[in-house]
Formats: C-alpha cells, sequence, structure tokens
C-alpha cells in the first residue's frame, strides 16, 4: 500500500532501455562449474553450493527502486479492451480480500514525496471525490458477483493523507467500506496512515470508533533542521502532542516512519531521531531510505550529482546504525524497512497472503490485483496532472471497467511471488513456490540467485528448504529488487514518460 514517505520508484531502475541489469558492466550469467554448466545458487533442498573462487562481482546502487509492489505502476498502460470487472473477477478467490482506499489530498506536499496525492481540496472536493469513490464502491462490490462468499480479511486508508478528511468524512468512508464492500472493518485488521498536523483528537476518536488496530505517522524527523531540509516544516512539540493523541486512543499498533539520508543528517542527529521515536515505544518502526526524484519538491531543487556513490555510502551507513540501534533496543527486522517490537501483539491477517490473494483498490490512486491482471487509474506525479487526474475521478459515472493496467502471466506471477517473499526478512520457503507453480525458483531464477550469491546476498546458514536473504542482502534490497524485474517490464517503465 501507499505511505506518507514510501518512494516507489526512482528512473534509474528503469535506464538502458529495459535490458538485463548487469554487473560490473558485463553480461548476467550464471554460476558457472568448471565445464561451463550454469548451475543454480541452491539445490532444490536449499542447500547453498559454494561460490567460485575469486568471485568478487562488482555490487550494483543499493537505492534504485522501491519495490513495494511488482509490476509497478509506471509499466501500466491504457487497457484498449476495458475488461469488465465482472469478468476480472470471475472464478477468482474472494474469501480472503484486502481492501484499500486511497485518500490523495494532503496538507502540504513534502519535497521528498512523489506520491499521488494534491495540496488541499477546494470547491467541496472531498465530498465529490467521496462520492465518487462511493461509486466506484458499489460498482465494484457488484462485479464480485455471487458465485461465492466475498470476505475481506484486512483493510487499510492511505494516500496522501486519509486524516485529510474531516471526522465525518472520516466516518463516511468507513460507512462505504461497511455498508457498500461489506467489510467488516471492527472484525480485521484495519490499518489508517496520519500526519502530525491532521492527527486531531475528533478524526483519531472516529478511526478507534470503527476498530482501526494500526495507526501511522510520518514523522521522517525529530529534528527540526532536518524536517526543513527535507521541506516537511514542522515543530516537534507538534509531533509529540500529535503521537500523544495517537496513544490515547489505544489503538493498539502505532508505527512511526522515520527517512535517513537528509541533507545535512548525521549519525549523531539520526539516533537523536531513533531515540525520541523509542520514547513511545511504537509496536512498529520503518526506516526509509531518502530518495531524490524528479518533478518532486527536491528534484527541482538539488543537483542530481547528489544522488552519487557517495550519498549512497552515507545512506548505507544510516541504515545499518538505524537497524543496529532498533535491534539492541528489542526490535525484530521484518524488511529493510520495517521493524516491530518483539513484545507486540500480532494483529495481522492470518488467512491473507499478498503474494496469492486479490486486492480491491478504491480511489483513482489506488490499484486493485487479481490473477490475471493488475489495474488502476493514470498515474502521475506533477500537481498539475494529479488535479486533473482527480477531477477526471470525481466525474466518472461508470466504474465497471478497468481502465490502466498491466496482464499477469504465469512467468510475471512466479517474479511477483519470489519478490513478495524474498525481500522479507523471514525469507521464503522452498515448497511454498514449488507448491504454486510446481517447479524450483533455483530452476526458474537460477541466474538471479547465482548472482545474489556471488555478491553475499544469500543466507548461507539458512535452513534447508528456506530462501533467505543474509542481512547484506536486505540491505540492498532496493538494488536486488529491480534485478527480478522482467525484460518486459524493465522496457515498459523505460518507456514511461514522467507526468
Amino acid at each position: 500500500m501507499n505511505t506518507p514517505t514510501a518512494p516507489s520508484y526512482e528512473p534509474e531502475a528503469t535506464t538502458g532501455g529495459g535490458t538485463e541489469a548487469t554487473t560490473g558492466g558485463g553480461t548476467a550469467t550464471p554460476a558457472q562449474t568448471g565445464n561451463g554448466t550454469a548451475t543454480p545458487a541452491r539445490s532444490g533442498s536449499g542447500t547453498a553450493t559454494p561460490a567460485a573462487a575469486g568471485v568478487a562481482a562488482a555490487l550494483p546502487r543499493p537505492y534504485r527502486s522501491y519495490v513495494y509492489a511488482y509490476p509497478h505502476k509506471t509499466a501500466y498502460r491504457p487497457l484498449t479492451d476495458r475488461p469488465a470487472l465482472a469478468e476480472l473477477s470471475a472464478g477468482e478467490p474472494k474469501d480472503a480480500l484486502s481492501l484499500y482506499a486511497h485518500i490523495p489530498f494532503c496538507e502540504v506536499r513534502c519535497g521528498f514525496c512523489n506520491l499521488f496525492t494534491r495540496i488541499g481540496a477546494p470547491d467541496e472536493l472531498t465530498t465529490r471525490y467521496l462520492d465518487a469513490l462511493e461509486r466506484q464502491a458499489v460498482a465494484v462490490r457488484e462485479a464480485l458477483g455471487d458465485d461465492g462468499p466475498a470476505r475481506f480479511a484486512t483493510a487499510a486508508f492511505g494516500g496522501g493523507t486519509p486524516t485529510f478528511l474531516t471526522a465525518a468524512e472520516l466516518t463516511r468512508l468507513c460507512d462505504i467500506a461497511e455498508r457498500r464492500m461489506g467489510a467488516d472493518l471492527r472484525a480485521i485488521p484495519l490499518s489508517v496512515e496520519t500526519s502530525p498536523a491532521t492527527a486531531t483528537a475528533d478524526r483519531l476518536a472516529v478511526l478507534a470508533e470503527r476498530g482501526a488496530t494500526r495507526l501511522s505517522i510520518g514523522v521522517q524527523s525529530f529534528v527540526e533542521a532536518e524536517a526543513r531540509a527535507a521541506v516537511r516544516p514542522q515543530r516537534r512539540a507538534d509531533v509529540e502532542a500529535a503521537l500523544g493523541r495517537i496513544r490515547d486512543t489505544g489503538v493498539p499498533v502505532l508505527n512511526i516512519d522515520l527517512i535517513y539520508g537528509i541533507d545535512g543528517q548525521t549519525e549523531e542527529s539520526w539516533r537523536r531521531s531513533l531515540d525520541a521515536a523509542l520514547a513511545w515505544r511504537p509496536e512498529e518502526l520503518y526506516l526509509y531510505p531518502l530518495y531524490v526524484r524528479p518533478l518532486t519538491g527536491l528534484g527541482r531543487l538539488q543537483d542530481p550529482a547528489a544522488a552519487d556513490r557517495a550519498w549512497d555510502e552515507q545512506r548505507l551507513r544510516l541504515y545499518r546504525h538505524g537497524r543496529d540501534h532498533l535491534l539492541s533496543h528489542g526490535y525484530e527486522q521484518v524488511s529493510m524497512r520495517m521493524f516491530r517490537r518483539a513484545d507486540a501483539p500480532a494483529l495481522g491477517p492470518d488467512d491473507h497472503a499478498c503474494q496469492t490473494d486479490g486486492m480491491i483498490g478504491l480511489g483513482c490512486g489506488a490499484r486493485s490485483y487479481t490473477s490475471r491482471l493488475h489495474y488502476s487509474f493514470d498515474y502521475a506525479v506533477d500537481m498539475r496532472e494529479i488535479r486533473s487526474i482527480i477531477d477526471r475521478y470525481t466525474e466518472t459515472a461508470d466504474f465497471s471497467r478497468a481502465e490502466v493496467g498491466r496482464p499477469v502471466d504465469a512467468g510475471e506471477a512466479r517474479r511477483r511471488h519470489l519478490l513478495q517473499s524474498l525481500l522479507q526478512a523471514e525469507g521464503m520457503p522452498v515448497a511454498d513456490y514449488t507448491a504454486r507453480f510446481g517447479g524450483s525458483p533455483f530452476e526458474d531464477f537460477g541466474a538471479e540467485l547465482a548472482r545474489f550469491e556471488r555478491r553475499g546476498w544469500l543466507d548461507a546458514e539458512a535452513p534447508d528448504g528456506l530462501l533467505r536473504l543474509s542481512p547484506e542482502g536486505l540491505a540492498y534490497s532496493d538494488g536486488l529488487g529491480p534485478e527480478l524485474f522482467s525484460p518486459a517490464v524493465r522496457a515498459a517503465m523505460a518507456a514511461y514518460e514522467a507526468k
């Protein structure tokens, strides 16, 4: 899902016209035996094989693309056949769906953000947006059909900033999710994103009463000078007050987002932010690397040369410092970005798997997933384009067809499963992959896995049958992930014209 700080795409991941990612400027090849025969990095049982002596593959840049979804939206294109949602949902499992509602409004646009959001909502735009979202919900629920029970296992409100909406509008949003879509918000995990300025007592009270189990606040930095450098002006006192109001709700999980790699940030100032966050004993912490992007505020203000090797090294150094600091304070690493307090309640859905179960997205920035097609609406970063897309969404009467998306074939499904599993600290049971696809990841992705092993990115101590990244592999998640993109997806991303 989107978060207020989640960078989703960096052009560097799409340079080269979609050619295969390589190391050291050469052609990517699997590990080889003495007779030149390609061998996978591990056997089907998960047992590691020795890396070739003397192989020292050059590492790619560690910060290339945040792979929170695959294929990325920049690989989507207008669907000429505009398939009916009812056809797309026919025969799909519907007993453990995920519901996501996208609210594309913020009180200010941070300099690091290229999410699909606009500043403010004049002329009752939020009312018109919720009207359209309700029309979409009615159409989507009808398209799910009656060929089997439709049940939601998890829900999330993201953006943008959902709490940009008033308390009354948040009540309406929950009503749409429950009455139009049939989601029982009080019975399933419900995550909602907020910001220091919009985490007011009346809004938070609505969310707590309607069943929110997780509130995620984008703080980015507790150091005011760093917040200003990231074009996120805020007073620490206001941030602390918002955190106090969140804790007062009794919502069981608090997540705090922080960013590293801000101009002028040092290990000492980074630790100050970490310690300020730890003082609230949040159940979760997300540590995001700063990405500078074209068409965003910082991209206009700074020389692109800032994203050079020295900056990569600074971000890696701060990442490792933050990771080690959290691990020493009783947190467990879930992914490169996510850390969970070891004694935090387990509130995730027991019966939803992002690799296999579908997602229903409501709102003009939300994605929907079926086994055959990922689809959404048009995508942009430039504020004028975003405003235009939002306006068109609010004027739409018929939401019964998919407009923009990308088909997902068997090969892409394998890549998506591997990506979404491998980028988690717990790794991927090889048996799960085999049960779903009938083959082995070492057969399907032998070249890539061999390359990862040579770089030290695979955990040689993982139990048999478990494919897991090493700590260094997790550190390079944003460099590793794009190497698993298919050539077709990379070519589509490279051809995308930012707007």
